[in-house]
């Protein structure tokens, strides 16, 4: 079965379920021009799907590297020197080792002057404003001092006390003996 129909200068012919279109006379009917947007048309939406979708994945991977930044500068903990570290104690229980003290030199290594009248210590590794006990194995004698400088740097020995300190330890005759550190605070 087939039929033609023709309005003006087009013609249909449809024919087993096909249609067929003359096309020099669809150009003067305007017909062609709604078929050449309406696949500009489709283009443009298959586009913008994509590019949706690749924008869609990019924000997500962005807000997966903020939320770890994120995580990393909540567990992030500024360094003040002159502080105490309230996370010292965990730091080391307990050592064992040769202590000695020193009165010479100006400035210690935490920028404040050295003053042999305080009860303070030079430590190769624990913060500054960290409080150790340290406790002459000899006599039992304690004093707690602060850290407050780096040192010694004499091998086998573990801290150097300021004068006061030695004073209170008891070991300004022999200048050195052999303390137990406790970190304190």
């Amino acid at each position: 079965m087939s039929s033609i129909g023709c309005a003006r200068n087009s013609c249909l012919d449809i024919q087993a379920g096909r249609i067929l279109l003359d096309a020099p006379s669809l150009l003067s009917a305007g017909l062609w021009n709604v078929v050449q947007l309406f696949a500009v048309a489709l283009t443009a939406a298959a586009l913008a799907a994509c590019a949706q979708s690749s924008v869609v994945t990019h924000k997500t991977e962005l807000r997966a590297a903020n939320r770890q930044a994120s995580m990393v500068a909540v567990n992030t903990k500024k360094h003040t020197p002159f502080g105490p570290d309230k996370h010292a104690a965990g730091i080391q229980v307990a050592s064992y080792g040769l202590a000695s003290f020193y009165t010479e030199g100006s400035q210690t290594a935490s920028g404040e002057t050295l003053d042999g009248h305080k009860l303070t210590a030079a430590h190769r590794s624990l913060p500054f404003g960290t409080r150790v006990r340290v406790t002459n194995v000899a006599n039992g004698r304690s004093v707690t001092v602060r850290i407050n400088d780096r040192g010694p740097f004499v091998p086998g020995r573990v801290v150097d006390v300021s004068y006061s300190a030695a004073e209170r330890l008891g070991i300004m005759e022999r200048g050195i003996t052999k303390v137990k550190l406790d970190v304190v605070h």
